[in-house]
């Protein structure tokens, strides 16, 4: 009988660990995906930013 309740108390516990283990990196996966993406715009600003310079010097004498 107290085995049997350890037995579920074991997998509750189980369960419960891979809930917040699976939340956390949903959570962990999002935060690096904005992050990332954050990185991009910036990347694309900068090259913008060097086309234009590169299309004005093109265009001086």
């Amino acid at each position: 009988m107290f085995a049997n309740v350890l037995f579920v108390i074991f997998f509750l516990f189980l369960i419960l660990l891979f809930v917040l283990s699976f939340a956390l990196f949903i959570r962990r996966l999002l935060i690096n995906s904005s992050t990332t993406k954050h990185l991009m715009q910036e990347t694309d600003r900068k090259l913008d930013r060097i086309i234009e310079l590169l299309e004005q010097q093109a265009k001086q004498p």
